[in-house]
């Protein structure tokens, strides 16, 4: 009987904790009947949005958090290095819908180590969580080869807008509103407004003409 117990013991301490974060609890839900059906993982707690992920990585310290890119309107981008200086023996794997390989290459920037891709999640995540517990990186393999292929200049942002900021930036020099630019993006108007703000702090600039003027230069209009 003893063997037993040390042995499940044993099995438990070499498990992989992970920590889920995304805003939808069926999706959540998902992933820990997927994780935990694999014996290398336990799930320890579960999030709905950035303040929560960053009060649960702070009390539970999992080896992984298994984040989502964008939860109930706020970009997770930005919390990334607050989450990795809270926790640092926490590593971050991003699970997203977004294709573009400006945000993986941002998330990667930003301290993620791995960037897999929802559509993707049955195939991929448990390799991304494994190799994320050793420390090292998984790119969804579309990505990785897209990434290689972009031309240098891309891997510089103007000013350090986001690529969430890049997406607002564009939608406002094309003269669109902050609630149609709410509506493109799936974001509350407040969250609008934020990044706009954000924006403007950064570039230095305030109307939309000088917004306008500004995209022109970056290449962000045609």
């Amino acid at each position: 009987m003893a063997q037993t117990t040390n042995a499940g013991a044993a099995g438990a301490a070499a498990s992989i904790t992970i920590a889920l974060a995304d805003d939808h609890k069926v999706v959540r839900s998902g992933l820990r009947v997927l994780l935990e059906s694999d014996g290398r993982f336990v799930v320890l707690d579960e999030a709905g949005d950035v303040e929560g992920t960053l009060e649960m990585v702070r009390a539970c310290h999992p080896r992984v958090l298994v984040l989502d890119l964008s939860m109930g309107g706020a970009s997770s981008l930005d919390s990334i290095p607050q989450l990795r200086a809270d926790a640092p023996d926490t590593q971050i794997v991003v699970l997203t819908m977004q294709e573009d390989p400006a945000f993986a290459r941002a998330a990667l920037r930003a301290g993620a180590v791995g960037y897999v891709l929802k559509e993707a999640a049955d195939n991929e995540l448990m390799d991304a969580v494994t190799l994320a517990a050793e420390g090292r990186t998984y790119l969804n393999p579309e990505l990785g080869a897209r990434l290689a292929a972009e031309p240098s200049k891309s891997d510089t942002r103007p000013d350090n807008l986001s690529p969430r900021e890049l997406e607002v930036l564009q939608l406002i020099a094309l003269g669109h509103t902050n609630s149609e630019i709410a509506a493109a993006l799936r974001l509350s108007v407040r969250t609008v407004e934020s990044h706009r703000a954000h924006i403007q702090q950064k570039v230095g600039l305030t109307t939309r003409a000088e917004l306008v003027r500004y995209s022109r230069e970056c290449g962000l209009l045609s």
